[in-house]
């Protein structure tokens, strides 16, 4: 409390006092005159002290009421104040948040300065690989220019294949052939062709294509030829020119999905082929031998016909239709009976040669397996033969055409092929091939029809099988060894009537003579390419056997310039017949093979 106010309250008291001893002194009687006097004197001193005390009170009123204000305008001041602190404190703390704010976005400010500092570095790298890249793919690419793995129109990728083989052929005896040999027409000793020998050099199975590949990224369009001179024209010879002509090997269309789906339409390959992934085009595991007809217990074709096969994980399925042709053999058959003809000129058939007239195309199914080890195949194949028989030719008295009628027989069989590595330089393969009517598809062409006496087609049973062992020492040499069978059982029938009345007909009958097989004759006529054939010898061949050994030596192998390779095999193959009048004869034969190729890249 200021000293003002403290002086005001004490006047405030002595008027209170002064005004209370007045009160007192007038309720009292009056006295003497004396004392009249001298009280009013005493009134008049107090008035006056009253008047000065009121005097006082105004004067400290007066700054009690400045007091006031100046208190109450501290309290306005206060009150300012206080409000202003509020205020200052408000803006503190918002400041306060803010200036949180302000370090968190600093923080994150320099958190992201920090991560744009590393990703400039970062990129700076990649920017330095990307340049390395860049010179690097420009190599490539201006190397792809210069030196193209494939060529490209428009959208189509074409990659040439050929290789240019120089190649050669001994045999023991000689069978006028060029570098593909006809196992089932070795000589017996009665042959005069068994007596001599025979030397070729050949380039004929040099081989000339190219793959046609399209990626509608949706399908893959594929196409594939492939050719090499191992045909025979009308005026072909080895005289002066050798102008053999261009042979087709394969030529065909595709169309695959990427889930493993696809069609295949033309010739290739029969999809009894081994091959070494799947059951895909352009993977067949052909013997590693020099042989175009490869080798005894290998079943092949390459025909036309249409392929389906779908991919599932390790497994691909596929079933084909090929085209069919009948090989027969018969002895003492009757004259009532056809199934073909020799080719029209005019259809583009050769007109030397014959063909079945068949009714229905050869049916293949193929489950090809694929796991971590080895490649496994398991499949088989229907064959339907069908003849126009007339067997009022046999009867007595004949009676002709009455009758004649078609008469259709069906065959087929069962294959397997697998192919086991035992170690990184060891292959063991396995194949096998079971059935009735199926020796066209062995390398041997053993028959798969004979007939009846009646007229109508019987079908023989064959079996084919093949060993191979593969072995890779080297990365430039390859060892191969093989040995393989094919067999054909006798199967005949007794004729009752005709003229054949009596006797066994078919395929191999035990009735037949075989007398003449080891008893050279002398030529025929005199131009000195009639050499002397066997007389009274059937010979029908019971089995072809070949055993195989022989390498495979790369000068040269290189991605850019291609492959220099040189091969030479032996084999030594026999031919057995079915036992008939005169005994079983047999044949063998020693050939020497040896190849110089270069292959393009």
């Amino acid at each position: 409390m200021t000293k003002q106010v403290r002086a005001a309250m004490t006047a405030m008291l002595v008027l209170c006092t002064v005004s209370m001893q007045a009160q007192t002194s007038t309720t009292q009687p009056k006295k003497a005159t004396h004392k009249k006097v001298v009280k009013k004197k005493a009134e008049s001193a107090t008035e006056r002290e009253i008047r000065e005390l009121r005097e006082q009170m105004q004067s400290q009123q007066v700054q009690i009421d400045s007091l006031k204000q100046q208190n109450a305008d501290k309290d306005a001041k206060l009150a300012t104040a206080t409000q202003d602190a509020q205020a200052a404190n408000a803006a503190a703390a918002q400041a306060q948040s803010q200036a949180a704010g302000v370090s968190s976005s600093v923080q994150a400010n320099t958190d992201a300065v920090n991560t744009l500092n590393t990703n400039v570095t970062d990129l700076k790298a990649k920017n330095e690989t990307l340049a390395q890249t860049i010179s690097d793919t420009k190599k490539d690419v201006m190397k792809e220019i210069d030196e193209p793995m494939a060529l490209h129109y428009r959208g189509i990728k074409i990659t040439p294949v050929a290789f240019f083989a120089a190649e050669s052929v001994y045999r023991q005896r000689s069978l006028n052939s060029d570098v593909n040999t006809p196992f089932n027409s070795t000589p017996y000793p009665g042959a005069a062709q068994a007596h001599t020998s025979e030397f070729n050099f050949s380039g004929r199975q040099s081989r000339i294509g190219g793959l046609f590949e399209g990626n509608t990224r949706a399908f893959k369009l594929s196409g594939y030829v492939e050719a090499d001179f191992l045909s025979a024209g009308v005026t072909s010879n080895d005289n002066q020119s050798n102008s053999y002509t261009l042979r087709q090997r394969q030529i065909w269309g595709q169309i695959a999905t990427q889930r493993g789906f696809a069609i295949t339409g033309g010739q290739m390959w029969s999809l009894v082929t081994e091959t070494k992934k799947g059951t895909d085009n352009r993977t067949e595991n052909l013997p590693m031998v020099i042989d175009a007809q490869y080798h005894v217990g290998f079943s092949w074709a390459r025909q036309p016909g249409v392929r389906i096969q779908q991919k599932l994980g390790m497994t691909t399925v596929a079933i084909a239709l090929e085209n069919a042709q009948n090989i027969f053999s018969a002895t003492n058959a009757n004259s009532n009976f056809f199934f073909g003809n020799a080719g029209t000129g005019g259809g583009l058939y050769n007109s030397t040669a014959n063909y079945s007239n068949n009714v229905a195309p050869d049916v293949i199914v193929k489950a090809a397996f694929d796991p971590k080890i080895g490649h496994y195949e398991i499949g088989g194949l229907a064959r339907f033969f069908r003849d126009r028989y007339y067997p009022g030719v046999t009867t007595v008295p004949t009676t002709g055409t009455a009758g004649a009628a078609n008469d259709t027989k069906t065959g087929g069989g069962f294959f397997f092929n697998a192919r086991v590595p035992v170690t990184h330089f060891a292959d063991v393969g396995v194949h096998i091939l079971t059935g009735t009517g199926v020796g066209r598809y062995g390398t041997s062409t053993l028959p798969d029809t004979t007939v009846h006496p009646d007229g109508t087609l019987a079908t023989i049973k064959a079996d084919q099988g093949l060993f191979s062992l593969e072995l890779h020492p080297a990365k430039k040499l390859d060892l191969f060894g093989y040995a393989g069978g094919e067999y054909a059982q006798r199967t005949t029938f007794l004729n009752l009537t005709g003229p054949n009345a009596g006797k066994l007909t078919g395929y191999a009958p035990i009735t037949a003579s075989n007398t003449g097989c080891g008893t050279e004759t002398v030529p025929s006529g005199s131009t000195g390419y009639n050499p002397g054939v066997p007389a009274n010898c059937t010979g029908a061949t019971r089995a072809v056997i070949e055993g195989t050994a022989g390498f495979t030596y790369r000068f040269y192998s290189s991605p850019k310039y291609g492959r220099l390779q040189y091969a030479m095999e032996y084999s030594y193959l026999t031919r057995n017949a079915w036992a008939g009048v005169g005994g079983a004869p047999k044949a063998t034969n020693n050939m020497v093979f040896t190849s110089m190729r270069y292959y393009i890249p």
